[in-house]
């Protein structure tokens, strides 16, 4: 299979997994907190176009399906301080690829307000955030020339930034605040940092 092939079967299956998770979110979203118990799987894949066959190939759960999105962001974190310019500050290069990661798009206020307020979504979503650290620290230590299985600095470093991003989240969420996702994550990382 040439490179152009398998790209648009990754592409395709990327949109067969964001259908999933678009749709379990939206249905969950509907039921309220509350409601949990009602979202099945057959529903969410009828709302995504697909079988539940499909949808069982894609998600052992329906908390794995609705927290999807954070999943594939945390999943590309590492990523997103790798393409940071070289000669970038740490602290600056972190604090700018978080922003670029978890407010491009700006998260759905009603779904993260889900997520974090439900507990079996809030621990699903802290699955995410925690996979997230893995590659995170190793794209940290890649930067500073520490070695992340002998270094605590790699690692604690990637769990304070996820742990801040979900400061940031729940601040966000307050009432009242009306101020941007991207404004509240950079203060928050910016705690990390000083």
């Amino acid at each position: 299979m040439d490179d152009d092939a398998m790209d648009l079967r990754a592409r395709n299956k990327q949109a067969t997994r964001d259908a999933i998770g678009q749709a379990a979110l939206r249905l969950a979203i509907e039921n309220g907190p509350h409601g949990l118990a009602l979202v099945r799987v057959h529903d969410i894949a009828t709302a995504a176009g697909v079988s539940p066959r499909t949808y069982n190939n894609y998600f052992s759960s329906r908390e794995e399906a609705i927290c999807s999105f954070q999943t594939d962001q945390s999943r590309r974190a590492g990523q997103a301080l790798r393409s940071r310019p070289a000669d970038e500050p740490l602290g600056r290069a972190v604090i700018a690829a978080m922003i670029e990661l978890y407010t491009n798009p700006e998260p759905d206020k009603a779904g993260l307000r889900m997520i974090m307020m439900t507990p079996e979504l809030e621990g699903e979503a802290l699955k995410s955030f925690t996979m997230a650290e893995g590659p995170l620290a190793e794209a940290i230590a890649a930067r500073t020339g520490t070695d992340p299985g002998r270094d605590l600095y790699p690692a604690v470093t990637a769990a304070a930034v996820t742990g801040a991003v979900r400061v940031a989240g729940r601040h966000w969420l307050a009432p009242g605040n009306t101020e941007s996702f991207a404004a509240v994550l950079g203060r928050s990382l910016s705690c990390v940092f000083t």
